[in-house]
């Protein structure tokens, strides 16, 4: 069966996605069930992660999670790009490191942001994926995917860009339902006399001497935004793959101008055959933005006291977010957060196990990734386990099917002693705002799975830091 005719030919096992690419809630049938497919847009790492980017992530890591457990974990492959070529990148490069080479400066940057990202998400409960690409890593992959388009007829070069033809694809448009006369180009890109119309998008434009750049057919340059996921997916997943994630906002420009990119190189029906969004986030009845003082990183949110006066353990961040349906929009607010906390407080610890999760926990993710609904059932799986220690387990295996409430770990052989010592010089350090150092004891401890949580004593204000072993 050649990628074109690829079908939905796998079992059904009783899961419901609503699709963007047809508005309508379906049954979930994978390509092969023997390895189920799933890509998600990540991070474009020139800056910290905000509150909004952990939507998708925790969103994304619950049905990756539930897949794992319907088709077998070895059966799931998810991949989450980073993109670390971009033009936010070299800005703030040059912002930040004035003085270094710009090669060097992009380096510093994205190094940074990426594990400040991976930091962030490991105190959401965010498993690791299968894959995480960067887009530096496939160049060689895009310069041949926008050869084919040129050969194909679908791309042409003018004002020193290999820029997509929109016009050379009659369907173009079918994601986000937009009429081809009535597209505008994308938020990163201008429009310019030299295209043939106003939709089309860059594939590759050409570098200054002191930009970054590669060699290609067109002279020396780097890719533009979109065809660096189309590369990326097709490399990892194959040209027809199950299950294409992000924000509401990707809808367009981004994941259109995938799909074109996709299904003209390679000639298939679709790119995807499920296309999934999350809806938007404010804060406190908001649109967030740095005009309106109400913007927020993870880290802020997690080491500091920004939001409400506190700060925030990474558990009740994550619940918070999964009380609201991911399609609808989230009111990212301070009574959210409480009210996600007091539910933690009231829940018992959970314990390892091999049960299987509850039924009613299992349903409502099984329609559409519904885990409002979800979280409703492990609510009153939690009180029956509070009074049946006999129900412990099945509660355990449904707070770890939905990532909440993490499991404490056995503290046995762990060194609690040095532990405290590291602490304590942690807060040294930060006292005497040597953050480099501070930085640098919490990363030692994170890779020796050891996760700190920093808050204030209610009374004096001071910094209290306390730890767990993070599984």
């Amino acid at each position: 069966m050649s990628a074109a005719e690829t079908e939905k030919s796998g079992t059904f096992k009783g899961l419901k996605l609503t699709n963007t690419l047809t508005r309508q809630k379906e049954d979930f049938r994978a390509i092969d069930d023997g390895n189920v497919r799933l890509y998600v847009c990540g991070p474009t790492v020139y800056d910290f992660a905000h509150i909004g980017n952990a939507r998708p992530v925790i969103v994304f890591d619950v049905l990756f999670r539930l897949l794992r457990h319907l088709y077998g974990a070895e059966h799931v492959t998810y991949a989450r790009n980073i993109t670390d070529v971009d033009d936010k990148i070299n800005a703030r490069a040059l912002r930040d490191f004035p003085d270094l080479p710009l090669n060097e400066a992009i380096a510093r940057v994205t190094q940074k942001t990426a594990d400040q990202f991976h930091k962030d998400i490991r105190s959401l409960g965010v498993l690791e994926p299968s894959i995480e690409p960067r887009a530096t890593q496939h160049i060689s992959g895009m310069v041949e995917m926008i050869a084919a388009l040129i050969e194909k007829g679908h791309a042409y070069q003018a004002g020193g860009e290999v820029l997509f033809d929109t016009q050379s694809m009659p369907d173009y448009g079918g994601l986000s339902k937009r009429k081809l006369d009535e597209q505008l180009a994308g938020a990163r890109i201008a429009v310019d006399a030299h295209k043939k119309n106003p939709g089309d998008f860059v594939l590759w434009k050409l570098s200054s001497e002191e930009e970054p750049g590669w060699d290609s057919p067109w002279g020396r340059g780097r890719p533009g935004w979109h065809i660096e996921c189309s590369v990326m997916s097709a490399h990892h997943l194959g040209e027809v793959f199950d299950i294409h994630g992000g924000g509401l906002d990707l809808i367009f420009p981004h994941h259109e101008n995938e799909i074109a990119q996709s299904r003209c190189a390679h000639g298939t029906k679709v790119m995807a055959n499920y296309w999934m969004h999350n809806g938007f986030l404010q804060v406190e009845g908001r649109k967030m933005s740095k005009s309106e003082g109400n913007f927020f990183t993870i880290q802020e949110l997690l080491e500091t006291d920004s939001f409400g006066g506190r700060m925030w353990p990474g558990e009740v961040l994550r619940l918070a977010m999964l009380m609201t349906n991911y399609r609808e929009p989230i009111d990212f607010s301070k009574r959210k957060l409480e009210e996600a906390e007091n539910l933690l407080a009231r829940w018992p610890d959970p314990v390892e196990t091999d049960a299987a999760p509850a039924a009613e926990v299992l349903d409502a993710l099984l329609d559409d990734l519904n885990t409002a609904g979800a979280i409703q059932a492990l609510h009153a799986l939690a009180v029956e386990a509070s009074k049946d220690p006999a129900k412990l387990d099945v509660y355990s295996a449904s707070a770890t099917l939905l990532g909440v409430h993490p499991v404490k770990a056995d503290l046995s052989g762990v060194d609690e002693a040095g532990i405290q010592a590291a602490i304590e010089k942690r807060l040294e350090a930060l006292n005497a705002k040597n953050w480099s150092e501070a930085d640098a004891i919490r990363d030692e401890l994170t890779s020796q799975g050891i996760l700190l949580k920093d808050s204030k004593d209610s009374e004096t204000g001071a910094r209290v830091t306390t730890w767990e072993v993070k599984r």
